[in-house]
């Protein structure tokens, strides 16, 4: 997949034929994408960012950002799943997990975050969960309370984030300074769990308000065991990997699904006007100038989200000083547009939009999610006052 065009051939191809037809079935039914996904990793849309030298798409952020968008536009719940797994995929590409990268390039190995716990909730920067080195120094025990893990009990794999190592025994410590490098200088330690560990369980079923798919649930790690190599990184270093490759990634793709979606609303409310008539003047909506305003917000709402995210990729290629603070902006900005173009929409659509069955009703419940969804629009805020006034983005100022 060495082209633009063969890449969004494909996903076109995957899109008509598998995505489209099943999104309603999965948000209705609240089901796993599985045949999505499934279809997807034949094409190579799974493995289109893992890196060439791993048998890979050898693509970039903004071609990820381009299937998101596209998948946001017509299956919210394929779209975080796909979302949330390009985040994992930068973060083993990050670490050099060549294992895992090189399986995720096969089409049939998804990938996903376990960042978001119970004790510190969206604050992914503040693990609670703990990493405790084995007397043998080859293993390292694992306990979680996770919540809210995309993908979770259906993925293959799991960037999983904990406190730094702690040694149990004299000599444990010794393995641990030799393999991280040292003593431990952050908050964070990453490691790759598989699905099939010992210890390892989700809690229950997703039945949320929007993204009903997506198989957003609890885990749980109760003395998972995982060897000294599965770590990522460094300990301590989860958090600096974390800044430098997986939240970018993350924030990009986000904003890009709920760019996906204002499109469209703005696709779903121009046919509506289009076919929709006032039988008792002999018009229809289109001809209404109010009507025609509320869809020309709509597009232009959609166009000026894409142009944000397109500048902060362009900033991210061109190593421009402004592309953190660019980055930290998009989801806001995105998650925040999606939502009032939903209830735009929503209004122009009147009961015709209200229904069950209306793409927009579903739309609009999808458009929630970007604001609670970790980081929040609230902490992305903070995060960007931080770096106005030149501040730190984390811990007391």
């Amino acid at each position: 997949m060495s082209s633009q065009e063969s890449y969004l051939d494909a996903l076109k191809q995957v899109i008509d034929e598998v995505v489209a037809p099943g999104a309603a079935s999965v948000d209705a039914d609240g089901a796993f994408p599985q045949a999505q996904l499934d279809a997807l990793g034949a094409a190579g849309i799974l493995a289109l960012t893992v890196p060439a030298s791993c048998a890979g798409g050898g693509a970039g952020l903004r071609e990820a950002a381009m299937v998101v968008r596209e998948l946001g536009s017509v299956c919210g719940s394929t779209a975080m799943v796909v979302a949330m797994h390009y985040a994992a995929v930068a973060g083993l590409a990050a670490a050099e997990d060549k294992d895992t990268l090189v399986a995720i390039a096969g089409g049939t190995h998804l990938s996903t975050l376990a960042f978001s716990e119970a004790g510190s909730r969206s604050h992914f920067w503040a693990p609670m969960s703990t990493a405790v080195l084995a007397p043998d120094g080859a293993t390292v025990r694992l306990d979680a309370s996770k919540s809210w893990v995309t993908s979770a009990g259906q993925a293959d794999s799991y960037v999983w984030s904990s406190r730094p190592l702690s040694p149990d025994g004299d000599a444990a410590g010794d393995v641990a300074g030799d393999v991280g490098g040292g003593a431990a200088t952050g908050p964070m330690t990453l490691w790759l769990v598989p699905a099939g560990a010992a210890g390892l369980s989700a809690a229950g079923a997703f039945d949320g308000l929007g993204l009903r798919g997506n198989s957003s649930a609890p885990l749980t790690a109760d003395g998972l065991v995982v060897p000294l190599s599965a770590m990522l990184g460094a300990d301590g270093g989860g958090l600096d990997l974390a800044l430098a490759a997986i939240l970018p990634t993350f924030l990009i793709c986000s904003a890009a699904m709920s760019a996906g979606l204002i499109r469209r609303l703005a696709t779903e409310t121009a046919g509506h006007l289009q076919r929709t008539r006032l039988a008792h003047l002999g018009v229809s909506l289109a001809q209404q100038a109010g009507p025609r305003a509320q869809l020309a917000r709509l597009q232009i709402e959609a166009d000026r989200t894409w142009a944000h995210i397109d500048d902060a990729l362009s900033a991210l290629e061109a190593g421009r000083p402004d592309a953190t603070l660019l980055v930290l902006e998009v989801k806001a900005a995105a998650g925040e547009a999606a939502a009032e173009a939903a209830d735009l929409a929503l209004r122009a659509g009147g009961g015709a939009a209200f229904r069950k069955e209306s793409v927009v009703e579903r739309l609009f419940r999808d458009s929630r999610a970007a604001r609670v969804m970790a980081p929040t629009t609230e902490a992305l805020q903070d995060f960007i006052g931080r770096a106005l006034l030149g501040l730190p983005l984390l811990g007391d100022v």
